[in-house]
């Protein structure tokens, strides 16, 4: 068995070209003439390997045929390792030489029944960069399709066009570093998609979705840096998927889900802080609140419409024109708004801060008191600290004012996102109810802030006609109710929160 230690970044076809040429590349030693690969991936009809995780392919490559055994791993940034066999194939699979036990006893159980799925056939040209003694880097362009054939007889097809970094020896920010140094000059998105994933979505028919965020994988033996990189890197891949989807779809859920990969690394930093440098801490709280700052008002809008907007009913109760000119204004305000955010969506400036974000989190120290912190002890003092806030933040709002309000939401939200971070390390009942709790507390406090924002809003667009300021009217009236019962009662929902029993 093999680990094989790679990063993918994808790379937009009419750019190959400049990758040929760019230096570091230009001073690579090239590693023979390109080739052709032709593979073919297998499973059972009913997709048992892909159940279990592990891809089985052959590969022709002139006149050598391969197989290869491959197990998924958790890939963070483009950067993955997996355990891999391969050996020659002469016509029919031998797994004699897989000594993963589990890996093993999945293909002996399957082996006869593997089937044809899917084929990918690209041209590779590898390179090797070796800029210092013990460090050696396979640089390999890889060029061409994925295509999926279902017992439908319907054909689909993807392209292939990705800059693989292939870890012959070294570190893996070896791998990051150099693909920070191309990335200030090429449009790479890091991926965490193998080409056998992609090809299993073509078989299935299976659209990129938004991804929320994953539940926390924080371990009690952990040392608080590590856990702080654990967290890291599950918020990286929901930013990396969201932002890969967003380029790809205008499914404004990607968006979305991006800016709570955001927010969520900002209050891990701000949880993590007296763990982590300062500079660091610095760096990447401005870098990410900027970041997020790019498609702020699409969202806002998107609220607007589906909470707000949406749910009102005004057949035969509100002035028709009026009604329905100011809905076309917001409709073309939450289309612009969309347009704008998909505008500022770059993929080459989100690969770079990701790749940029992924060295950082590997050049992070452990220093000995990080080491000899008990983390357990570190998240209680740590949610003590960030429920101690949202005390001052209640007594500020209790005259109601909203942005007192909106600061209070604020610091719900963070105190979700660090019981959220911490889950694991708490009983997991009294975790879940403390964490219910406080989703509908923020929740609560979040329809305020809507509210609010859309009274400014809905007025701005109205101006002096007479007509949108009676539309806006409505609007407000119609939830003028629900706004003034959450307003009365919203402290005393939160009030237990913030001074009754926890789970740490």
């Amino acid at each position: 068995m093999s680990q094989e230690i790679e990063l993918k970044l994808a790379l937009p076809p009419r750019t190959a070209a400049a990758l040929r040429r760019h230096p570091l590349l230009a001073a690579a030693v090239r590693l023979g003439p390109s080739r052709l690969l032709n593979n073919t991936y297998y499973d059972t009809p009913a997709l048992d390997l892909k159940a279990h995780k592990v891809a089985v392919r052959t590969r022709q490559q002139g006149r050598t045929w391969l197989q290869t055994v491959k197990c998924a791993a958790v890939s963070s940034g483009g950067l993955s390792q997996r355990p891999e066999w391969e050996q020659p194939y002469s016509g029919s699979f031998d797994f004699s030489r897989v000594d993963a036990p589990d890996t093993a006893r999945l293909l002996a159980r399957h082996g006869a029944s593997l089937v044809p799925v899917f084929t990918t056939r690209f041209r590779r040209e590898t390179h090797r960069h070796a800029p210092r003694e013990g460090v050696s880097i396979l640089m390999m362009i890889d060029t061409g399709s994925i295509e999926a054939t279902r017992a439908d007889g319907e054909t689909r097809t993807d392209t292939i066009s990705e800059l693989e970094l292939e870890l012959e020896q070294g570190t893996p920010l070896d791998l990051l570093e150099l693909a920070c140094e191309l990335a200030r000059d090429l449009p790479l998105m890091p991926s965490d998609l193998s080409k056998a994933e992609r090809g299993y979505r073509l078989f299935l028919q299976q659209e990129l979705t938004p991804l929320r965020a994953e539940p926390s994988a924080v371990r009690a033996e952990q040392n608080v840096i590590d856990a702080f990189r654990t967290l890291a890197l599950s918020c990286l891949r929901q930013w990396q998927a969201n932002a890969a989807g967003a380029a790809r779809s205008h499914d404004p859920d990607f968006i979305h889900q991006l800016r709570v990969s955001q927010r969520r690394l900002r209050s891990l930093l701000k949880a993590f802080a007296p763990a982590l440098p300062p500079e660091f801490v610095g760096e990447w709280n401005v870098r990410l609140r900027d970041n997020t700052a790019r498609f702020g008002d699409a969202r806002d809008l998107d609220v607007l419409h589906t909470e707000l907007l949406e749910p009102v009913r005004p057949e035969g109760l509100a002035e028709a024109d009026g009604m329905a000119r100011l809905l076309h204004v917001a409709a073309d305000a939450r289309a612009s708004a969309r347009r704008e955010a998909e505008h500022n969506l770059d993929p080459a400036e989100q690969g770079r801060l990701m790749l940029e974000f992924s060295a950082a989190l590997l050049r992070l120290p452990t220093g000995p008191l990080a080491a000899a912190a008990d983390l357990r002890t570190f998240a209680r003092l740590r949610m003590a600290r960030l429920r101690k806030r949202g005390r001052r933040q209640f007594d500020a709002a209790a005259a109601l004012e909203p942005t007192r309000l909106h600061a209070l939401r604020i610091g719900f939200k963070q105190l979700r996102y660090g019981i959220e971070f911490f889950a694991p390390l708490f009983p997991a009942k009294a975790t879940a109810r403390y964490t219910a709790d406080l989703t509908r507390a923020q929740g609560d406090l979040g329809f305020l802030q809507d509210v609010d924002i859309a009274r400014g809003r809905l007025a701005a667009w109205a101006g002096e006609d007479a007509g949108l300021r009676a539309a806006a009217a409505f609007l407000l009236g119609w939830h003028a109710p629900t706004y003034a019962r959450l307003r009365r009662r919203v402290l005393h929902d939160c009030e237990p929160l913030l001074w009754g029993k926890t789970p740490w």
